[in-house]
This record gives structure tokens, sequence and C-alpha cells, in this order.
């Protein structure tokens, strides 16, 4: 869920109201949710996400059965060759065992990934680039926490991936097999005072029996500095299955680059009611060099080059200083003539 590009972006930047770019000074976790931010991690950064999780499910009062079980997400993501470009991938292993109520001497033992998907998230529109009035005030704390109408505007992104889903899979429909397109729209707000809304809608498994729409919506709220909370929706819809998932939970900064988080997921219906707890951390891998808006040097290439040119100004002022005392020196030697052929 990007309520963590939400949840770090926004740590520093949001709460002081200045502009949001692709790259933040601190790590921007899509975790403990399960929607994405709009934003890409920058370039040059690695960033790996993981959450160990526990699943209880239950399902009255037809084909009675329970579900308990072990499962972890994951993610790596990558900035490659664009503030806006991030290319990752990511998925979910589990490993249960499905009881049967009305035979207490049947199990079923099983583990797959529920997915995997490889994909490239591009941002298309951000309203926070050179936006004059995401400045911060430095006369009004009021002006800087107040709501904007701007504000209203999402930073929206597209993203287009492929599923690979092995044979025989015990959490995926009859006959899936193979890959499958994913595409999905991510919008972003970010609000005064650390809030973030969070929109994705989602088209999975396209093509196939088991072709699903999802929308999520994540609400994220930043403290201070090092904590965060959001509050999470996620509806699915598609033959093979259909439920809304809500999730509540936190992270906790523990240095630029170090995110840890918790959260809980529940739904209200018995066909199955699900229960999910986890916990998981998020840790970047920081290559970033900033661009200069000029001339698209590095930082580092743009001091070498004010470095070169400082050197060239001090070899100008020397040479300069050199010719004075040089026509210093023949003003006086002329003087110095004149005044012999006068004696």
């Amino acid at each position: 869920m990007k309520p963590l590009k939400t949840f770090i972006s926004c740590l520093l930047l949001m709460t002081s109201t200045l502009v949001y770019p692709q790259y933040t000074d601190v790590i921007n976790s899509n975790r403990p949710g399960a929607s994405r931010s709009a934003y890409s991690v920058g370039t040059n950064v690695v960033q790996f996400e993981i959450g160990p999780y526990y699943v209880k499910e239950k399902r009255t009062p037809a084909t009675t059965y329970e579900v308990s079980g072990l499962g972890v997400d994951f993610s790596a993501r990558y900035g490659l060759f664009f503030e806006q470009l991030e290319i990752n991938i990511e998925g979910i292993y589990q490993n249960d065992t499905k009881k049967y109520t009305f035979r207490p001497d049947a199990e079923e033992p099983r583990s797959n990934f529920k997915h995997i998907t490889l994909g490239a998230k591009y941002l298309i529109y951000d309203p926070y680039k050179d936006q004059e009035s995401n400045k911060p005030n430095l006369y009004s704390w009021k002006a800087n926490h107040s709501f904007k109408w701007e504000d209203l505007i999402p930073a929206v992104s597209v993203y287009l991936g492929g599923n690979y889903d092995t044979k025989n899979n015990p959490y995926t429909a009859p006959g899936i097999e193979g890959f499958s397109p994913k595409v999905m729209v991510a919008t972003q707000n970010n609000f005064a005072g650390g809030w973030v809304f969070i929109m994705n809608f989602i088209k999975d498994r396209i093509g196939t029996n088991q072709s699903d729409f999802q929308y999520v919506l994540t609400l994220t709220h930043a403290f201070n500095q090092q904590w965060v909370v959001f509050g999470e929706m996620q509806g699915i819809k598609s033959d093979f299955y259909a439920d809304n998932l809500f999730r509540v939970g936190g992270a906790r900064l523990l240095g630029r680059n170090f995110q840890l988080d918790a959260a809980l997921t529940f739904n209200t219906k018995d066909t199955p009611s699900v229960f999910n707890a986890g916990i998981g951390a998020s840790y970047r891998l920081d290559f970033h060099k900033d661009p200069i808006p000029d001339n698209n040097n590095s930082v580092e290439d743009e001091g070498k080059r004010k470095t070169r040119k400082n050197n060239t100004k001090k070899q100008k002022k020397r040479k300069k200083r050199r010719d004075d005392e040089i026509n210093e020196e023949n003003k006086i030697k002329k003087q110095k003539k004149k005044d012999i052929d006068f004696d």
C-alpha cells in the first residue's frame, strides 16, 4: 500500500507541505497495506519489502471448513532511467492446512504462491512538481497546514505487469496456468498535516477464468517523523472469489533506510471469514544522485564543474594580478628613465 510512500515520503515532506518529488531522503514503502503509491522509489534506489503473517479463515454454514497457516508477502523495487519509472517484482507465498469440519480426520495441506508478478509503474502526472503553492510559507504555520483546493488533484501513475501461476495451484481457479496480464491505475493525494489518500484500480489475470477487478482505498496519517497509521478498504470481484477486506495498522521509521510495520486484516462475511495478522520490514540501498535541472548533471558532477570554474576564476585573478604588477613595474622604470634624461 502506498500509504507508505505516503509513509515516509510524507514523514519529512508532508508535514511541512514541501514539493513531493519521486525520491525522498527517507525510505518510501508500500507496506503494510495492499495499495501502491503513485510515486516510485527514485532512480538508482533498490528497495526490499517483506512481511510474514498468520492467516485464519472459516467458512459457515454450508461446506464448512477452516484454514490456518502462515505466509509471507514480499517485493523488490528499483528506480530505473527516470524518476517517474519503477520496475518491481512482488508476490505472496502461503503454507496452510485446510480442515473440513464435517470430516474431522480430513486435512488438506496446501502451499504455493498466491500470486507472483513482475511489472513496471510510470508516473504520468504529478501536480506537485514545480508548484508554487507547495512552497512553505515562512511567516504562517496556519497557511502551511490548511486545506488547499489544488490538493484535490491527485498524482497519477499507470502500471503494467505479468502474473505467473503454476499448474494445480490450490489458491487459484481450476485451469489457471502460465502468464496473464495485470494493469493498474494508482492515484495519490497529499494533504496538509501529514494526510495522504491513495486509490488503486486494478484488473488482474486478464483473459483467464479468474479475471478479477479490485479497488483499494487507503488513508494514511503521519503523526511525526517516526510514526504513521493507516486504514484501508480493498474490494475484490470475480467469478472465483469476491470479498471486501479491511486493514488497519501502522509503521515506525528506524532510520533513513529502514522501517518496521504491523497490520491486521479482516472482513465482515462468513463465506469465508478472514483474519490476518502480520509484521514486516522495508530496507533500501540508496544510490540515488539528484539531477541538476539546468544541465542534468549529478550533484557530484556539478561539484566538480564548480570546482573547475572556481579554479579558472582564481587563475584569471592571479594572471590579472601579475599583469598589474608588471604594468606597475614598467611605469616605475619609465618614470626613472625620464628623471635620468632630465638630469
